[in-house]
């Protein structure tokens, strides 16, 4: 990619905006409901969007990474955040939930198999449901691996990410009394949970400013506030997550487990400057499954709104329609 490519706005990229032809609310267990749509061709290839965060809900953006004519477009919002209802609860909401629910859309949808896209923790769900129903899955897309490891979480909650922004980690951890520090996942969990809703929505705009802080190669720090709603859903599903450790067996279960992935194809686009989601969780599987197609991205960092990302995760997805029949 040229110097002036990766200077284009990301949504230059994009296929144009659309609206979906249908949107539903699924019952599922625990007394959530989820927010599920569908875009583009109904009779096309089917490709299920995983959104990040935890907590991070799916946006119109995300509907415009395919061939609105090529794929059968299906987005929703895990539990807890974006339209899905109850808002920003922890109940019965663990990463075995929500690969269920993902099966529950697909049933209900009636589509046999389908491709999987998801960057962040939409990666790390979309490796956990590929490994749990690897015959369901027919291409894993990927961006910024995160393998939900303990090195993963020290590197971001313990001071390895703070390396490079000294600065912004300041304003993150200056919140916490210092004999709380050694654990700021905990520390921060007791104040997103407190039951004091200014207070929770307090933690959760610091919580939400450091991720975004260092999200993009371009963002410089910068710590604007995300709004109460959107940061309080955010911070408390995705504390929720990581104190639990991604609700796994053990840590490192994902790479444990990647030899059920053998025979998926798997392409995953990491930036090359990820400091939330470093490349080494990329590197990882692309050594352990020969069939992974890693594309580094030069100048890019984690954000899926970063330019050399989006242009080429819309790459990938053209590429990926030809010679393919709709799965469903």
């Amino acid at each position: 990619m040229t110097r002036a490519a990766s200077q284009k706005h990301a949504a230059e990229y994009l296929y144009p905006p659309l609206d979906p032809y249908d949107q539903r609310v699924l019952p599922v267990s625990g007394g959530h409901r989820i927010y599920v749509e569908q875009c583009g061709n109904p009779q096309g290839i089917p490709v299920v969007v995983l959104h990040g965060g935890p907590g991070g809900g799916c946006s119109p953006a995300m509907r415009r990474y395919f061939d609105p004519d090529t794929y059968r477009i299906v987005l929703f919002d895990q539990r807890g955040c974006g339209r899905s209802r109850p808002h920003a609860s922890v109940e019965q909401n663990t990463t075995w939930d929500l690969v269920d629910d993902i099966e529950a859309i697909r049933t209900t949808l009636e589509i046999d198999a389908w491709d999987v896209f998801g960057g962040s923790w939409g990666a790390t769900l979309a490796l956990i449901y590929g490994q749990t129903h690897p015959d369901r899955v027919t291409h894993l897309i990927l961006r910024g691996v995160f393998l939900m490891t303990d090195a993963e979480l020290d590197w971001f909650y313990g001071g390895g990410a703070a390396q490079f922004w000294p600065d912004v980690w300041k304003r993150f951890v200056n919140l916490i009394p210092e004999e709380e520090r050694g654990d700021l996942i905990a520390a921060y969990n007791k104040r997103l949970f407190s039951g004091n809703m200014m207070e929770e929505t307090r933690y959760a705009r610091a919580w939400s400013a450091w991720e975004n802080a260092l999200a993009s190669i371009h963002s410089e720090g910068l710590t604007g506030e995300s709004p109460a709603e959107y940061a309080r859903a955010f911070a408390r599903l995705e504390n929720h997550y990581f104190l639990n450790k991604g609700f796994l067996d053990e840590d490192g279960q994902i790479l444990r487990d990647l030899p059920r992935l053998a025979d998926v194809p798997i392409t995953i686009v990491q930036g090359r400057f990820d400091m939330i989601c470093p490349p080494a969780g990329a590197w990882q599987i692309a050594e352990a499954l020969p069939q992974t197609d890693l594309r580094m991205i030069p100048l890019a960092g984690h954000a899926l709104s970063e330019s050399g990302i989006s242009a080429e995760l819309v790459r990938v997805m053209d590429r990926l329609r030809y010679g393919r029949r709709p799965s469903n």
